[in-house]
């Protein structure tokens, strides 16, 4: 059998009250208690919230959910929606004796200002390297914006795809 023992934090006392004001924090004259006997914990959070995903499963790609780009050389949307998102791929090229190429993922909001996300470069090279950065990403857009991907030349190409993960409010989308 466990002992128990009696805890006396205003901190403690003060966080029970703001996390169970429906039950009057700890209510007068009671005090937290801690025991030495080992208590099992089962989490039932997921189907409480009507979620049984795990959250790998729940951000899969699937035929019917994600929507696949390819950009080469101009700047393209792939986002104008609110939500989450998750931005998947790879970013290619081959680099050249003079010029040093870029591709960036960009958020631009209402007003058409623009925030580069990611930026990646190919610095000019006599050795005609190729080059691959993959991509997995989530990006979260409010209403007004647009997410878009620019290549400065059509030796340097995204290829990838999209898909909703969760509304704006953060209800999810399952694939």
């Amino acid at each position: 059998m466990g002992q128990e023992f009696f805890i006396k934090s205003s901190n403690l006392e003060n966080k029970v009250r703001q996390l169970l004001p429906s039950q009057g924090g700890l209510g007068a004259g009671q005090d937290l208690s801690a025991s030495t006997q080992i208590v099992p914990i089962v989490d039932l959070t997921e189907s409480a919230e009507g979620s049984n995903f795990r959250a790998d499963l729940q951000s899969a790609l699937s035929f019917d959910s994600a929507t696949t780009f390819s950009v080469n050389t101009t700047e393209t949307t792939l986002i104008s929606n609110t939500g989450y998102y998750r931005v998947t791929g790879s970013a290619a090229g081959v680099s050249s004796s003079s010029t040093t190429y870029t591709g960036k993922f960009n958020i631009k909001d209402v007003n058409l200002t623009s925030k580069t996300l990611y930026n990646y470069v190919v610095q000019a090279s006599t050795n005609a390297d190729p080059v691959f950065f993959p991509f997995d990403f989530i990006v979260f857009m409010t209403a007004g914006d647009t997410f878009t991907a620019v290549t400065s030349v059509n030796t340097f190409s995204f290829q990838g795809s999209t898909r909703q993960l969760a509304d704006i409010d953060g209800n999810l989308v399952n694939p």
